[in-house]
């Protein structure tokens, strides 16, 4: 297990390294994410997500960490930071949020099991489809294993009286595979049965990315990154969610 004074240092000197980044993005609020890892058995992912507020230029920062069985945040979290001090910067929002989940993240190791951003599509990338991922679940060369199709669909849906004049349209999700290791299938991973108050006036979506890491027996687990768009201040707003997705190798005898 990695020290709280090891650990803490390695993670302040990323943070301050990534702050002046994130804050020249101006009025824009689509929320940087940096995957923290996976429990020693794959059983809990854990991601941070970062960034400055339109409107107020409140810096923020926020460590969610899932329970990959149950689809749902451990007890406890997530943990949030927002700094309304003259003078807050993204630096120190990510420091704090960062010893509060501290114990969290020692309790299930999760720096030591990083697990791999096998995928990645941020909004800035102008070639691909923002709801499509083609890849391989193991990152190494030459290539291992055949590549899967992950898919996101859009869902209308009615009318919220509390977003009229907000968005014209809100939207949830479906996630599927139609293609795994190769080969052409139609599998649904996620299917929203409602749209979280959390998401608020959401009116879109991108599949922004896979991490892949090691779960118990050897097996590989998987999470899918969504892009929650929603209205902002200026433009749109955009905060990430983790989409526990089983590997090809779980649905085999």
């Amino acid at each position: 297990m990695i020290s709280n004074s090891r650990s803490s240092a390695v993670a302040l000197a990323a943070m301050l390294s990534a702050g002046p980044l994130a804050a020249s993005a101006g009025a824009a609020d689509i929320a940087s994410i940096h995957p923290i890892g996976f429990s020693a058995d794959g059983a809990v992912f854990a991601f941070e997500e970062y960034g400055v507020q339109d409107g107020s230029g409140f810096p923020y920062a926020s460590i969610f960490a899932l329970d990959l069985a149950k689809d749902a945040y451990l007890p406890g979290t997530p943990f949030r930071v927002r700094l309304e001090d003259d003078g807050a910067t993204i630096a120190k929002a990510r420091w704090q949020v960062r010893n509060q989940a501290e114990t969290m993240i020692e309790t299930h190791e999760l720096a030591n099991h990083p697990g791999e951003l096998v995928a990645f599509n941020p909004i800035t990338e102008l070639d691909d489809d923002p709801h499509k991922i083609r890849y391989r679940s193991v990152a190494v060369l030459p290539p291992v294993g055949e590549p899967s199709t992950l898919v996101l669909d859009e869902i209308p849906e009615p009318p919220d009286p509390g977003c009229e004049g907000v968005v014209e349209r809100k939207v949830s999700f479906r996630l599927r595979f139609t293609e795994r290791d190769g080969k052409p299938v139609n599998e649904v991973v996620h299917d929203d049965e409602r749209i979280p108050s959390s998401r608020r006036c959401v009116n879109g979506y991108r599949l922004g990315g896979v991490v892949a890491g090691e779960a118990a027996g050897g097996g590989t687990v998987e999470v899918a990154l969504v892009l929650v768009l929603s209205a902002g201040f200026e433009g749109q707003d955009g905060r990430w969610i983790a989409i526990p997705i089983k590997s090809p190798a779980a649905d085999r005898p």
